[in-house]
């Protein structure tokens, strides 16, 4: 597997928490980035943080890393990738601490077309 920083991405996500106000999630803290060598058929992204445990033993706070199967997440259109960059952020807690919230009841279709629509809302 090969992984790459994605900038295009990291504006999106970081324009998505700012027109959604999900105050509770610091960008300078969260990277998004393409991963390339993936056999998924199916997933599109993937959400990783830092347990409490790492955290405690390399003094540091919590981060999150968004992965994004560029097999799978390049093929989307441009709504499609945001809705995606939606999802996986929406798995980010409210106390920022390297967990993640569950799909039901927080992070379901539903709530993300609901989170999306908002969004586009806010672009004009």
């Amino acid at each position: 597997m090969k992984y790459e920083i994605d900038q295009e991405s990291q504006e999106i996500a970081k324009d998505v928490i700012d027109k959604l106000n999900f105050c509770h999630v610091d960008i300078e803290r969260i990277v998004l980035m393409k991963s390339h060598g993936s056999k998924s058929k199916r997933t599109l992204a993937r959400i990783h943080g830092l347990s409490k445990v790492m955290q405690k033993a390399m003094h540091i706070k919590a981060v999150y890393v968004i992965e994004l199967i560029s097999e799978n997440f390049d093929k989307l259109d441009r709504e499609e990738k945001i809705k995606t960059i939606i999802h996986e952020i929406m798995h980010i807690p409210k106390c920022f601490g390297g967990g993640f919230r569950q799909h039901k009841p927080y992070v379901t279709s539903k709530t993300v077309e609901k989170a999306f629509n908002e969004y586009k809302k806010l672009l004009h």
